[in-house]
């Protein structure tokens, strides 16, 4: 059977880890995502009500790039995976980088249909 796969299989985690902008250590990665906030997926639980500043490493071919932003926790509750613990996020004032890469996103993970040749 002839695989029509237009998405390849990535492992999101590797390209989506969230880093402590100040420190550089990860704090997570992304488990979903949107326009005013994300969730992170960590291993360690984060300070509900506390303000984090967060940078995203988008790798790329030559070098990797990056995306600096503000976000406070909302909320926190242990994963079904042991020792996991998912939080969401409010971003505050979300950066043009950060939309973009929203977009980006939506648009990569979304079918199209294809326009016949004529």
């Amino acid at each position: 059977m002839l695989s029509q796969r237009r998405i390849e299989r990535h492992q999101l985690p590797y390209y989506l880890n969230v880093f402590n902008r100040i420190t550089d250590k990860p704090m997570g990665f992304i488990g979903n995502v949107s326009v005013d906030g994300l969730m992170l997926i960590s291993q360690l639980p984060m300070l509900v009500g506390g303000q984090f500043d967060m940078r995203l490493k988008i790798p790329g071919l030559s070098s990797s790039r990056f995306i600096d932003f503000s976000a406070s926790c909302q909320w926190c509750r242990e994963d079904v995976t042991p020792s996991s613990y998912d939080s969401g996020f409010a971003l505050i004032a979300p950066p043009t980088d950060y939309i973009d890469m929203i977009d980006a996103l939506r648009y990569y993970f979304s079918f199209h249909t294809q326009s016949a040749s004529a």
